[in-house]
């Protein structure tokens, strides 16, 4: 019995059958008459009878063609028989098996009505049991509305997956058999949690010839278990985490375990956002075996797990007058000009980045080949530029409206908490899945801010997140693959803190080209003086009518007021927002552009075009690639923001008008970044480069590979050698981005590489 389930006893009355007190629902029914009604209500019960619904169909007929389990709405049985929903709500645990006894007995009568098989044959049933509306007796639709009270009780919770454990085989019977009188018996297990009670010593005395040993000639713990006599069923841990959006502000979120059976196990992944129908129950976790017996550990025996269909955005319904308002609300002349003007309305000016905003939130259309390969509809946009100029403040309205969002900081995350990583259970000491940030942001928004902070290692790992889509894992004998259809917004500065436009885009732009490239579009911020007054005006005029609000809200950045207006405004915002954030979710859910013929030719052109013209910057900056890399993914940035255009409109197709303004686009975007900067010939010409290139000469002689120096000490050393300091930080920013040498600590420490 060592190391079987844990070693532990949960409960003491197992194998003997301890007697169940008669089901309280007014009548107190014995168990054959709730058996007799559950048979009632699924021989004669229609799906559907209480819903809009087209097809009618006895839940025995669902039942005859599944076998193995059954799919019961509590909504049903609450219509058809309130006493039995009662006693499914306040006693799942022994009614539950009741109504799956039920469910056995129709499927055999109607077995052997149809001469089909041995009636003895009959498969166990499983009842996966749902509710398509709150629970009568104040179930908890949230974690955090779990109380003492709700132990043992039925329970409805949404939230999102965030891990899940290899499927093991739990055991329902155990046949033990005695070591010295070879006599065996037969052993139920706990549901969930729960373990066996196996006696201490042998009882078969019973069952032994004439003349044999007494029980306690057996010897103590005599038993032992027979596996290939007794029963399993597949069994799976999965940890059920809030929503982000749910989660209330500077909190952590709440987690609870729940433990999948049957027909429940391996149907769900880390990111899946889900539904659960359960019993709420307790066990005494390995970590509280040397505590008091009376502490118990909380988890969710799952009776159903209901995944959010398709897409996330399909999980919110509309009325037929929210239908017909968004029809109206997409037909409007100037409808682009109206929704870029509701995006983020408290920052002032950034029209460009509005637009972009606003593309990233309806996204393009996902595309499956015939060969099976994806392409990605999602957007991604990087803000690069100078402190102050409300890059944050976008990154947390879009976290806002965004239907799924995940907001976090480049200094303050990791590969693992970005992607996925592997946790090794305290108590089974197994290897379990844990999804990260892109991971749980699935069909929704990542934002990072502080992008440039992240350590380059970091940065790698979300390659294939923001391209392909998938994080895949190899590790501790897991191997498996994770969907990540996520947008990425995220916030960085250049190197020096500021944009310096006497540098050349390589210095100011300090990331590498594998990262630039998976972005669509790429916006320079820069913090000019040309609207001080209007951007003061702006700020002053939402501080001095809005404290209140000003008082709870972010702090004003750049050309960003703090505040909403008074109330009235502040509610007029509100509604702004909610009616965007599901005008976004209908038009997500309901439209899926693709290009005409002469959109395509006006593409395709233009990627020629910008082909050269990133070939010709190359050139000025005597190098082989420019800074941004114009690639096929840019072509594909631009077809996806023609789409978003589109959908923006609830129109099917794109159309040369949208393909226009998303050129435009990405023209003040993209290009606009490869092109920023000084050129090399801007810069002093072949002179100026032989003086770059001897100075790189003599820092590399000055660090041998493996040296560390402080960057304050190697500047005075080649300044009082008399070399410009503004050179040598240009040519330490050079070669740290060629790999010859790193900047660590916030660049204040140097050391040579290679």
């Amino acid at each position: 019995m060592s190391g079987f389930d844990g070693g532990r006893v949960y409960v003491s009355y197992q194998g003997q059958e301890a007697p169940r007190d008669p089901i309280e629902d007014g009548a107190g029914l014995p168990d054959r008459d709730i058996v007799e009604g559950f048979k009632q209500f699924i021989q004669s019960y229609q799906i559907g009878t209480t819903r809009d619904v087209q097809e009618r169909r006895l839940y025995a007929d669902d039942l005859y063609e599944h076998r193995t389990h059954l799919h019961v709405d509590l909504k049903d049985v609450r219509a058809a028989a309130p006493k039995l929903a009662d006693a499914l709500e306040e006693k799942p645990s022994d009614v539950l098996p009741l109504f799956e006894e039920a469910a056995r007995k129709v499927l055999q009568d109607k077995m052997a009505a149809d001469e089909e098989g041995n009636p003895a044959d009959v498969p166990e049933v499983q009842i996966l049991l749902y509710s398509s509306i709150p629970l009568a007796q104040s179930a908890a639709m949230s974690i955090r509305d779990l109380e003492s009270n709700r132990v043992s009780k039925l329970v409805l919770l949404t939230g999102i997956i965030t891990s899940s454990s290899k499927p093991r085989h739990k055991a329902t019977y155990l046949t033990v058999q005695c070591k010295t009188c070879r006599g065996t018996k037969r052993v139920a297990c706990s549901d969930g949690m729960g373990g066996a009670y196996v006696p201490g010593y042998c009882d078969l005395a019973d069952r032994r010839a004439p003349g044999g040993a007494s029980g306690e000639g057996c010897g103590q713990n005599p038993y032992v278990i027979l596996p290939e006599l007794s029963e399993f069923v597949d069994q799976q841990t999965l940890k059920l985490q809030e929503k982000p959006e749910d989660v209330p502000t500077g909190e952590l979120p709440r987690t609870v375990m729940l433990v999948a059976d049957r027909q429940n196990c391996g149907v769900v992944t880390p990111g899946t956002r889900v539904t659960i129908t359960g019993i709420y129950s307790t066990f005494r976790g390995k970590a509280m075996d040397k505590g008091v017996t009376t502490l118990q550990q909380p988890y969710i025996r799952v009776i159903s797990v209901m995944q959010e269909a398709g897409d996330a955005h399909s999980r919110f319904k509309f009325t037929k007058e929210e239908i017909q308002q968004f029809e109206q609300f997409a037909k409007q002349d100037g409808l682009h000009e109206e929704l870029f003007a509701r995006i983020a309305p408290n920052i002032y000016g950034s029209d460009d980045i509005k637009k972009a905003v606003a593309c990233l939130l309806f996204g393009g259309a996902r595309k499956q080949l015939p060969d099976g390969t994806n392409r990605r509809g999602d957007i991604n946009v990087l803000l690069l530029g100078d402190p102050s100029t409300a890059k944050s403040q976008f990154l947390k309205y879009v976290s806002r409206v965004a239907p799924i969002a995940v907001y976090t900081s480049g200094k303050g995350s990791s590969a693992a908490g970005l992607t996925a990583t592997v946790v090794q259970d305290a108590n089974t000491r197994e290897f379990y899945l844990e999804g990260g940030a892109m991971v749980l942001a699935d069909n929704g928004v990542v934002c990072i801010d502080e992008f440039d902070k992240m350590r380059p290692e970091d940065r790698v790992a979300i390659h294939e997140a923001m391209e392909q889509q998938t994080i895949s894992i190899a590790k501790a004998g897991i191997t498996t693959m994770l969907r990540s259809r996520t947008s990425v917004l995220a916030a960085a500065n250049p190197p020096s803190g500021r944009y310096d436009d006497l540098k050349t885009a390589q210095e100011n732009i300090d990331l590498q080209s594998t990262i630039l490239s998976r972005f669509d579009l790429i916006f320079i911020v820069k913090d000019t003086r040309e609207h001080d007054m209007a951007i003061a005006k702006h700020v002053l005029d939402n501080h001095r009518l809005g404290a209140a609000a000003a008082a709870s809200a972010a702090g004003g950045r750049g050309g960003l007021s703090s505040g909403a207006g008074g109330d009235g405004d502040k509610g007029g915002e509100a509604a702004d927002v909610e009616f965007l954030k599901r005008y976004i979710h209908y038009c997500r859910s309901q439209c899926s552009p693709r290009l005409n013929e002469e959109a395509s030719k006006r593409l395709a052109a233009f990627y020629v075009e910008i082909r050269n013209e990133a070939r010709t910057q190359a050139d000025a900056n005597d190098s082989d690639t420019p800074p941004v890399p114009i690639t096929v993914r840019q072509l594909e940035a631009v077809v996806r923001i023609s789409e978003s255009l589109a959908k923006m409109s609830l129109q099917p197709v794109a159309t040369l008008e949208h393909v226009t303004r998303a050129i435009e686009l990405f023209t003040k975007s993209t290009m606009d970044a490869v092109k920023s900067g000084l050129t090399q010939g801007e810069m002093g010409g072949e002179q100026q480069l032989g003086h770059v290139r001897r100075l790189e000469e003599r820092i590399k002689r000055r660090l041998h590979i493996g040296a560390f120096m402080t960057t304050r000490r190697l500047l005075d050393e080649m300044v009082a050698l008399g070399e410009p300091e503004s050179l040598v930080h240009r040519v330490l920013l050079a070669l740290a981005a060629g790999g010859d040498i790193n900047l660590t600590r916030e660049r204040t420490m140097v050391s040579r590489v290679r």
